[in-house]
């Protein structure tokens, strides 16, 4: 990439406004009377609002701590998804009636906002430690939020499984970096181009180490264990947004490491992300068939789509760096939406058995047809979002000549339709248990409504989009 400018405004502005408002949100909390809670969801939604906002006129160019943060192409790209994805959580989470929210929703609130603190610092992150820490940030205040229905039974044990794999993964990631900067004797991730290109052998081996922990951090099979107990255990908004923010981070900390400005070197990984690709994308659609429970279906169908994802990172092009990018878009709209209507759905029936959405379609028309676009957008069905993005990962595969690989994808993609469908027909065609429809809050049906427009809109006009994401692609090999 080539060599950043610096601009009069301050680089780090995003970050400081949030910070201003966890602040304000633990202030809240403090004084808090009866309803304060409630207020301080309100307040951060606000606050994401606007940061939202902001972010969408924000301008590469940027740095800091004397090149260790950047705001580029790349870093705005990442801060604008976690910003957005996070946004549509917090909307969704003040529809929950849970009394876990009523007495300590400020404690949510405030370690939520933490975790997205870690998160935009991740992106613009560009030395090793800095990479580490915003990581430990990120990660850290998830195993509480996990846990933080602590009254339901399946909340302490998926916790637990979360911070162990996940704390081992960040040991990983520590002892692989170490690798890294003995070899080249410095943090700075600037220096790893070189030391790749003349095949360093502790770099290789530090990177490699690195790769696995980050393995932890995306879902990628073998390393997705934590997977289906954490979306089982916590809230259906906070799953929502952690299947897609910290692994939309994994995948920025990959494009960092491994790909921009390292040119040809880039290619010794093809193997490594192909095979975690077909590894993925195999195991994760044939263990979400047998489910019957559509928060670890969709915790499985989850880490198939972590493989389509390193599909395109396999393809070492601009073209399959900006289509990993499209797809965490379209899969933002689609994933988080299906949450959304799990939630719905649970808080009215108390089950996330799929057995509950028998006869939907009759209760709640509306609402088994956003679902249903939702699974259609996952599965890839033309012509919502999910169609593209998977058709323009093929395409940029095909390009190298991995066929193999567009093949393999392309079959179990019609696996994955399969038991979306299963979904879809106790939807339609099963009778429903009860003839009351759903009630969803009004807040809830914005979130649900926001993601609709989402994959409608990236289904039925999807060039604008490529375009931009190209443009990021491009800054990442522009030296390659």
């Amino acid at each position: 990439m080539g060599e950043l400018v610096l601009h009069p405004s301050y680089p780090l502005v995003l970050e400081s406004t949030l910070g201003v408002l966890l602040l304000a949100v633990l202030v809240v909390g403090l004084f808090r009377r009866g309803a304060t809670d409630h207020v301080a969801g309100w307040l951060t939604l606000a606050g994401l609002v606007g940061l939202s906002l902001a972010a969408w006129q924000a301008e590469p160019g940027r740095v800091a701590l004397e090149g260790s943060f950047v705001v580029d192409e790349l870093s705005l790209f990442g801060k604008r998804l976690f910003l957005i994805s996070a946004t549509l959580s917090v909307l969704a989470t003040l529809g929950l009636s849970h009394p876990s929210f009523r007495k300590r929703g400020t404690e949510y609130y405030v370690v939520f906002l933490a975790s997205l603190l870690g998160m935009l610092v991740l992106a613009s992150a560009r030395d090793l430690i800095l990479l580490f820490v915003a990581f430990e940030l990120m990660s850290i205040p998830l195993y509480f939020l996990t846990g933080f229905l602590k009254g339901e039974d399946a909340a302490p044990e998926g916790a637990m499984k979360f911070f162990l794999i996940g704390s081992i993964s960040s040991a990983v990631i520590l002892y692989g970096l170490s690798f890294v900067y003995g070899a080249v004797g410095t943090t700075d991730m600037a220096a790893i181009p070189a030391a790749v290109a003349v095949a360093d052998p502790l770099v290789l081996l530090g990177l490699a180490l690195m790769a696995g922990g980050l393995g932890f951090k995306i879902a990628a099979v073998p390393f997705h264990m934590w997977v289906p107990d954490t979306y089982e255990a916590a809230n259906s908004p906070f799953v929502a947004w952690l299947s897609i923010a910290p692994k939309t981070a994994g995948f920025l900390a990959i494009f960092r490491l491994y790909v921009e400005g390292v040119g040809t070197g880039a290619l010794f990984w093809v193997p490594l992300f192909g095979t975690l690709a077909a590894v993925s994308i195999v195991a994760g659609n044939l263990m979400a068939i047998p489910q019957t429970n559509i928060k670890r279906l969709l915790a499985y169908s989850g880490v198939a789509h972590i493989g389509y994802l390193l599909l395109g990172l396999t393809a070492m092009s601009v073209s399959g760096a900006a289509m990993v990018m499209f797809y965490l878009v379209a899969y933002l709209f689609g994933n988080m939406g299906a949450f959304f209507v799990v939630q719905a759905v649970a808080g009215s029936e108390g089950s996330d058995d799929i057995s509950t959405y028998r006869g939907l379609a009759r209760r709640s028309p509306g609402l088994a047809l956003c679902l249903l676009l939702f699974l259609l957008s996952l599965g890839g069905i033309p012509f919502v979002a999910g169609f593209w993005a998977k058709l323009f990962i093929f395409w940029a595969v095909v390009e190298q000549g991995m066929y193999f690989l567009a093949f393999l994808g392309a079959v179990l993609t019609v696996v994955a339709l399969y038991y979306y469908l299963v979904v879809a027909r106790h939807m339609y065609i099963d009778e429903p248990e009860s003839p009351h429809p759903i009630k969803v809050p009004g807040v809830l049906m914005v979130a649900i409504g926001a993601c609709m427009a989402g994959i409608i809109v990236m289904g039925v006009y999807p060039e604008p989009w490529v375009q931009a994401f190209m443009r990021v692609a491009m800054t990442l090999f522009s030296t390659t």
